[in-house]
């Protein structure tokens, strides 16, 4: 420890070994400096040394005890502070974890420890600017060269191009510098490049296995880019590490939800939450687990909670609303629109807040006003979310010109007859059609997947701009036994998200639409059902929604329209070239005549009718959407019509949705 007297001697040597052992033996460098206070007591660094093994080894109150003593005594040691900040996050005190990891850094400016684990701290406080600063820090207190080092100052400035250019032309001199591909990876993720991030991290754990911060980066990267298998190796590796980490703890759950161990992910965040009570963002996460298990009433328990602990915290006020069944009180409002009146709300929470919002007066009958936040909050997730319409006329014309009728009538592809598709809009019914299905005793409910849109991107490099790539195209180079690799590589890949031995399963993604002909030509014998709403209903109920990611297009009334009618476009197309390949389930009948829609659906899927189909809100399975309790109740009927409260300020969405609107339920000539 730099902030002690220098030591000379044995009993230099003593702490020396004391200190080497905290890493590998944490126990034996407790005896050590028990052996050394006997000789010397009160010596500061053994006792430093003596409170950093106990907290390695679980005592983190003990190490408190200490650390508090050896902080007054020595006011200016960052080491101190910064292991006292430490022994507070392990005891749940995230609001004085921070201050004394900010005292250590303000103490050292390159205390690199004190940096990572204040912006992990921050991470657990939902403060995600704050830590994006703390890490941004970190690795300019990591670095020592003089080029990375101006490269880590121009990340933490956000100039993205300047670091990018240093860092490339660094690693073209230092082509094995782990540092530099860190930092590079870091450029890449923020520029959601995350094939590019996974890259430059899995080759820095070639070279150093034991880059710990590396393969925390690569394990959040993998989990945000949909590869949960991945993502969950690299946490375990980083869990023998450091067990305790609440951070690392909260990223397996959240992986673990992501393969539909909503059980598991519900024990992680119970035992979590007890270690560490102060953390709101897990709080909210348990409330999301606790609600798609259908334990609705602790989930808004656990929502509160986080809430209590940061009131600014939008996405749980959200969450509340997102439950759809749920209505906020008096009180609910009264903070809500406190909270949006800060002039220093970040932005993120307060769209989430105007949603909220938007959902609590429509409760109330309040339909002007609500509509009015719920347009605050599409505007503002619109900012931080750029759609470019012409990427779906594009990929509706590139499918319509290559999908025909003969290309989709070769039977090439895997014959596997197991998964039934529910494409369409969401908000559609999708979740409805797929709680149906998973009542039936041969068919077993998934999730949202994102597989089939994966190995698309694969194929074609599919990217920002649908003209930039080859699909669907290239398909026209594909071989039987190609086509039918693809689909192995499909169910291999969802193979994870099947629980049971049910012979069918249900893949719910409603933008999978996109891809009708290509799931034909894969999976020739696969069922396709398509979920379809009344325009209106469906497009002003994705207004209201905040979806958690994608679906860009629903920020805007016009693009809105605009989408749903080059959807009825796209699948009238296919209705065409493929007839009986695709059965529609109408929103409107299924509410209207429940039997008779189950009983077209079912035979549809070559499956007997079974009376527990129309009992589906009696399933008990885990729900993930936000019509997660709705349907956990028998057949909605309220929404049917519900648009007609928001009419008055539908008219950019009549507009765009043209002919299709008059035509509904059936579609206008393309």
């Amino acid at each position: 420890m730099s902030d002690t007297p220098e030591q000379t001697g044995t009993l230099a040597t003593a702490l020396a070994q004391a200190a080497k052992l905290l890493g590998p033996r944490p126990d034996l460098a407790a005896e050590q400096a028990r052996e050394i206070l006997k000789a010397a007591p009160g010596h500061a660094q053994a006792l430093f040394i003596l409170a950093a093994s106990l907290r390695a080894q679980g005592d983190a109150a003990q190490a408190r005890e200490i650390l508090e003593r050896l902080a007054k005594a020595v006011p200016n040691s960052a080491d101190i502070h910064c292991e006292l900040g430490l022994a507070l996050s392990d005891l749940g005190d995230s609001k004085g974890a921070i201050a004394m990891l900010t005292r250590a850094t303000r103490i050292n400016g390159k205390h690199a420890q004190a940096w990572r684990a204040l912006g992990d701290e921050k991470t657990l406080a939902g403060d995600t600017d704050g830590a994006d600063d703390a890490y941004a820090h970190h690795i300019e207190a990591s670095v020592n060269d003089p080029k990375l080092l101006e490269a880590a100052v121009a990340l933490r400035e956000n100039k993205i191009p300047v670091a990018e250019r240093i860092l490339r032309d660094f690693l073209k001199l230092h082509p094995t510098d782990v540092t530099a591909m860190r930092m590079l990876a870091e450029i890449a993720a923020r520029l959601r490049r995350y094939d590019d991030a996974e890259k430059l991290l899995a080759r820095a754990l070639e070279l150093a296995p034991g880059f710990t911060a590396a393969r925390q980066n690569l394990a959040s990267i993998y989990y945000r880019h949909n590869k949960p298998e991945e993502a969950l190796e690299h946490v375990q590796i980083l869990l023998k590490e450091d067990g305790r980490n609440p951070a690392i703890r909260a990223l397996k759950a959240a992986i673990l939800a992501q393969l539909g161990e909503y059980e598991q992910t519900s024990a992680i965040y119970e035992k979590l939450l007890r270690d560490v009570p102060v953390f709101p963002s897990a709080w909210m996460s348990y409330g999301h687990a606790l609600k798609t298990l259908g334990k609705t009433g602790e989930g808004i328990a656990a929502y509160r909670r986080s809430i209590a602990q940061q009131p600014s915290l939008g996405e749980a006020y959200w969450s509340l609303a997102n439950l759809k069944t749920f209505r906020f009180s008096a009180e609910d409002r009264a903070a809500m629109e406190t909270q949006i009146a800060r002039e220093d709300l970040k932005t993120e929470d307060r769209f989430h807040l105007e949603f909220a919002m938007g959902k609590a007066l429509e409760d109330e009958g309040r339909f002007a006003e609500s509509f009015e936040h719920y347009a605050k909050g599409n505007a503002l997730r619109r900012e931080t979310a750029p759609y470019y319409p012409q990427n779906i006329d594009e990929q509706v014309r590139r499918a319509k010109s290559f999908f025909t009728s003969d290309r989709l009538a070769t039977g090439d592809g895997h014959p596997a007859p197991d998964p039934i598709f529910v494409i369409g809009l969401p908000r559609a019914g999708s979740t409805l059609i797929e709680q149906i299905l998973s009542s039936h005793s041969q068919v077993e409910g998934t999730k949202e997947l994102h597989d089939i849109g994966q190995i698309a991107r694969g194929i074609g490099g599919i990217g920002k701009w649908a003209r930039d790539s080859a699909y669907p195209e290239i398909l026209a180079d594909q071989s039987p036994e190609q086509l039918k690799a693809l689909g192995e590589d499909y169910l291999s890949r969802t193979r994870i998200h099947r629980k049971s031995d049910r012979p069918f399963f249900v893949d719910k993604m409603p933008n999978n639409f996109l891809h009708t002909g290509f799931i034909r030509m894969i999976l020739p014998n696969a069922k396709i059902i398509d979920a379809r709403r009344h325009p209106l209903g469906c497009c002003l109920s994705c207004f209201k929604q905040h979806f958690a990611r994608g679906q860009t297009f629903a920020y805007d009334l016009g693009d809105l329209g605009h989408y749903y009618a080059k959807y009825v476009e796209l699948m009238a197309h296919f209705d065409a070239v493929m007839p009986g390949g695709v059965h529609r389930v109408l929103y409107e009948d299924m509410v209207a005549d429940p039997e008779r829609e189950v009983r077209r659906l079912l035979d549809h899927c070559g499956l007997p009718f079974e009376a527990a189909c129309l009992q589906f809100h009696q399933n008990d399975r885990a729900v993930r959407t936000a019509s997660s309790e709705q349907v956990r109740q028998p057949i909605f009927r309220d929404a049917v019509e519900h648009w007609q409260n928001f009419e008055p300020w539908l008219g950019p969405l009549k507009e765009s949705l043209g002919p299709v609107l008059p035509a509904y339920p059936g579609a206008p000539v393309f």
